[in-house]
């Protein structure tokens, strides 16, 4: 392991994910900051913003999870106080413009030194980072779609679903980017949410997955379910609520085979995009 505190007057970087209660999404997260620092040179920390405390050490090897309060905490008290936020997510959450921020300013009311940057999201609208990730995504749909020998399958991108319109509306570029990179191999690419709140005014997570294999077309034949996710968890994991989806409407449709594409916290050029920061 690199010596995180090698070069004082450099923030510390740690690689931020929301966080979950599901042992495989920390040991993740564990990966991708061991690949991105081994990529730059120096440590890069995993850490989750909320929820991964709660994950019992035995199942993460002995160690704990570190969550962004308490980690900041004991940082400082060790006399550190330069931080580099490189978040896991694509688009600007509300974790991300808002919760973040506040849990910020609630530390530097006690220590005022305190410093903290947030580097942007992976689909900030940088037209270069966002063909990359469209990149990923094109590669999971092709491959799958060789493994199994399918002509020009449809394809769903699915994200977990947000309130955040901006949220929504990264996935729907890059939707429409995976369709134009894509074109003549597949019949059609639409994004879709896995879920959405209550209320006309979360209309724009429409259309739901579920939703979107039942029409005519969608529930005739093969889809390649696209998984706009970086890790494994209660939505994207086996036996997530993504694959239960799928299942509920295969089950429903004879005719319907979904094919679930790895998660893009899975692909080699991930590493190359969170390297851009440093």
């Amino acid at each position: 392991m690199l010596n995180p505190l090698k070069i004082a007057d450099k923030p510390i970087p740690l690689l931020l994910d929301n966080g979950s209660l599901r042992p495989e999404a920390t040991l993740s997260l564990r990966r991708l900051a061991g690949e991105l620092s081994s990529e730059v040179g120096e440590c890069v920390w995993p850490v989750s913003l909320l929820h991964s405390s709660k994950v019992d050490p035995a199942e993460l090897g002995g160690e704990p999870a570190q969550t962004f309060v308490r980690f900041i905490k004991a940082m400082y008290a060790e006399g550190h106080r330069r931080f580099r936020v490189l978040p896991l997510f694509f688009g600007p959450s509300g974790a991300l413009v808002d919760y973040l921020p506040e849990r910020i300013r609630q530390l530097q009311q006690t220590w005022p030194e305190l410093e903290v940057e947030i580097a942007p999201p992976l689909c900030p609208g940088d037209a270069f980072a966002e063909e990359l990730v469209v990149g990923m995504l094109a590669d999971a749909v092709r491959t799958a779609q060789d493994q199994l020998g399918l002509e020009r399958p449809r394809v769903a991108l699915v994200d977990h679903g947000s309130p955040a319109p901006a949220v929504t509306a990264v996935r729907d570029r890059l939707a429409e980017a995976l369709g134009r990179a894509l074109a003549s191999e597949v019949a059609e690419v639409a994004a879709c949410s896995m879920e959405r709140r209550e209320g006309p005014e979360y209309d724009f997570n429409e259309p739901l997955l579920e939703r979107l294999l039942r029409k005519p077309g969608w529930r005739d034949g093969p889809v390649i379910v696209a998984m706009l996710f970086l890790q494994p968890g209660k939505h994207a994991g086996p036996g997530g609520d993504v694959a239960r989806i799928c299942a509920g409407a295969e089950a429903a449709y004879p005719s319907l085979r979904c094919t679930m594409t790895p998660l893009v916290g899975e692909h080699r050029d991930l590493i190359s995009l969170l390297a851009r920061h440093f």
